[in-house]
């Protein structure tokens, strides 16, 4: 990229800002200038009133509006900075991602990983073509091994509460979420289908109903009878199949109609 990425340090903490201003300058690839620096996102929204800049290196904690808050507040402008996030905390990696940031990166930060959040911001602030292809459509955000990952809601075959965690099956892989199932079901809404108090399912990946065994599963809720079986709906591609509780079998029915099964 030929211009120089122009950054702005949002951070309470002085050592902290001259610390990223000496990192930034040590960063050849992409190359970037810190253009301003600011105590708090009232400095912030200041400096950005008077200057355009690129990317935010935004701490989290703050005094008066977080960092969160303020990358609310900048989302709802035509053409605001990217963010990265950079704080001493690492559990709010999620919210962050849901905001949009381009990277998150935890105190203290090395070159190495710096760069590599510029190298995405550069990425960001390249202009898409018009005939850019279409956005990803919703996403959920999942940690996995260390990474952050934006997995498409399009992708998610099911979502099952186990323990303290829900997972989220796609035709690849398993991830873990930190989130409970009675609020994925609120945001997800009418393209996925409560199996069970323990399952929402994708009504797109529904293929079968029938009565079965099915692992680790009985109860009177679904349904249990001699034998261990229960009813249970066949989740494709990866043929597996979760227990539908008795009270969602007329709903699971009606789905695999709708479908043409």
């Amino acid at each position: 990229m030929s211009a120089a990425l122009r950054v702005l340090i949002v951070d309470d903490e002085e050592l902290a800002r001259l610390r990223l201003r000496g990192l930034v300058g040590d960063c050849a690839d992409p190359k970037a200038s810190v253009v301003g620096e600011a105590a708090n996102a009232a400095q912030a929204l200041e400096f950005l009133a008077r200057e355009a800049c690129d990317l935010l290196l935004l701490d989290i904690h703050m005094p008066g509006l977080d960092g969160m808050q303020f990358a609310a507040q900048l989302r709802r402008q035509a053409d605001p900075p990217v963010v990265v996030f950079v704080t001493a905390h690492a559990e709010h990696a999620l919210r962050a991602f849901d905001l949009d940031a381009v990277d998150y990166l935890t105190k203290p930060v090395k070159r190495d990983r710096l760069q590599v959040a510029l190298q995405r911001a550069a990425q960001r602030r390249v202009p898409r073509p018009a005939a850019a292809p279409a956005d990803e459509g919703p996403v959920l955000v999942v940690s996995d091994r260390g990474r952050v990952l934006r997995v498409p809601v399009a992708e998610v075959l099911y979502l099952k509460a186990e323990l303290k965690y829900v997972t989220l099956r796609t035709a690849e892989h398993h991830y873990v979420l930190d989130e409970s199932l009675a609020d994925l079901e609120s945001r997800l809404g009418e393209r996925f289908l409560r199996v069970h108090r323990n399952a929402l399912v994708a009504r797109s990946a529904v293929r079968a109903l029938e009565r079965r065994a099915v692992a680790g599963e009985g109860g009177d809720e679904a349904g249990a009878e001699g034998g261990g079986e229960v009813w249970a709906v066949r989740i494709a591609p990866v043929d597996e199949w979760l227990a539908v509780s008795r009270r969602q079998v007329t709903a699971v029915r009606e789905a695999l109609v709708a479908l043409g099964a």
